[in-house]
């Protein structure tokens, strides 16, 4: 059941909507209610207009009424805000009254944390404290002149929608960022091997004919081979563009795919990746991004041992799971070329029969129009003259610690490799992360609503 809390004078009412609907006349007289929190974007939020903002704020709530959320929530026990003295942190958001927190009864409202959008029918709230609300919609987006080489990891960072970088431990944003191997080691430093490696990330402003950035002007690409679009300096084919370059397993990794028993993936090879360092704001309980995962694996090589990986990597892991992965289908293959969401796909005969690979039949249900113009479609040519495979956009999340619970720092590495050998490359589009505001969130992966 879902439950409301009301402010009437100075107490306290916990209880349901039907309860509610009995006091409606008395609770108008009181301020405006607590909006739910939802889910926004980093992309929207810079400088002084989030927590990190120059303002300081007064207090402006004066009594109580809210039920604080480090005080149990939903499932434990009440209790009443009464006039928090201005250095009391009442709700144990790390933030006093005199430290700026203009609601020391809500622990989701104070100079850490990231303001929300109002939802249709709500009243505004100014959850960072800087005397304004939902400014985030008047942000512009950070990406818009970066470079499809761009050498900084932190700026790459930019392309996913992640702008604002944190000055401390009280504000929230990017600590650091830094080009790694799927393995989290460092990327090598032989000259031509590092150039082969840096080809492997890349910041675009579409991927073909069809595939376009989520949010923003640009999106992040990693790539086994390269990281570029066919008319991009330094583009090589995805049918074969082998680095020597090798590194170990990822924590958790190799994970066998429940759709193909028996087979065995090989060693990493060719790999890319992304480890960034976020400081989470104070009222998000949660994180999600979107990616569109390619591979010219598909279809000669399904359930095999060249079985080629995307990996998003989440520190600390999420509740109940043994290693850091939060991106795999609904049947638990971890997304590879035998993952259940390689829907961007065709065959001869295709529609209306499926196309059958490695002893597995493929509907391709998104036809291969999203293949065409990347080097993964059969408009690229070359010895395979055939389409390839994509899933389209997906989108994963997970849940983050608490603030006030654990440190707000947590990490995530993004990466990709081949399996076995260096050859028929993958190339992962990222965009579109955001922070998630409301609470309970699961470890999930779905497509993107079409």
């Amino acid at each position: 059941m879902r439950f409301k809390t009301i402010r009437i004078g100075s107490g306290v009412f916990l209880g349901s909507s039907a309860a509610f609907a009995l006091i409606v006349a008395a609770a108008c007289s009181a301020g405006p209610p607590k909006k739910e929190l939802t889910t926004v974007a980093t992309s929207t939020s810079t400088g002084g207009t989030d927590a990190a903002g120059g303002n300081t704020p007064t207090n402006t709530t004066g009594a109580g009424g809210f039920l604080p959320t480090g005080s149990g929530g939903m499932g434990g026990s009440v209790i009443p805000c009464e006039n928090p003295a201005d250095d009391a942190d009442f709700d144990k958001d790390g933030y006093t009254i005199t430290a700026g927190d203009c609601n020391d009864c809500d622990a989701n409202v104070n100079p850490g944390a990231v303001e929300a959008p109002t939802k249709k029918g709500e009243m505004p709230f100014d959850e960072d404290c800087d005397k304004e609300v939902d400014e985030q919609g008047d942000v512009v987006s950070c990406d818009d002149d970066l470079v499809v080489d761009e050498a900084d990891p932190a700026v790459a960072a930019k392309a996913v929608g992640i702008c604002k970088v944190s000055t401390g431990v009280k504000d929230w944003g990017l600590v650091s960022a830094k080009w790694v191997m799927p393995d989290g080691t460092l990327p090598p430093v032989d000259a031509q091997d590092a150039t082969n490696f840096h080809l492997g990330h890349g910041v675009l402003t579409a991927f073909g004919n069809v595939v376009k950035v989520r949010e923003g002007k640009r999106m992040l690409a990693l790539s086994s081979g390269t990281a570029r679009q066919p008319l991009d300096p330094g583009y090589k084919s995805p049918q074969g563009f082998s680095k020597g370059i090798s590194s170990g397993h990822p924590v958790g990794f190799p994970k066998e795919s429940p759709a193909c028993p028996g087979t065995i993936t090989g060693e990493p090879n060719d790999g890319a990746g992304i480890e960034l360092e976020l400081r989470a704001p104070t009222n998000a309980h949660g994180i999600g991004f979107e990616f569109d995962f390619f591979t010219y694996e598909w279809p000669n090589f399904v359930c095999s041992t060249y079985n080629d990986f995307f990996v998003a990597l989440l520190e600390p892991f999420p509740p109940k799971q043994q290693d850091g992965n939060i991106s795999f289908d609904a049947m638990g293959n971890p997304i590879s070329v035998n993952n259940a969401f390689l829907d961007v796909c065709g065959c001869e005969g295709n529609p209306p029969q499926p196309c059958e690979a490695g002893g597995k039949f493929f509907n391709c249900a998104l036809g291969n129009a999203e293949l065409l113009g990347t080097g993964f479609g059969f408009d690229a040519g070359g010895s395979f003259a055939v389409d390839h495979g994509s899933t389209s956009w997906l989108s994963s999340q997970a849940p983050i610690p608490a603030s006030g619970q654990k440190d707000s720092v947590i990490k995530l590495r993004w990466g990709v490799y081949d399996s076995g050998d260096g050859a028929l490359d993958t190339t992962t589009l990222i965009d579109k992360f955001r922070w998630i505001l409301e609470a309970g969130v699961p470890v999930v992966t779905e497509p993107v609503p079409r």
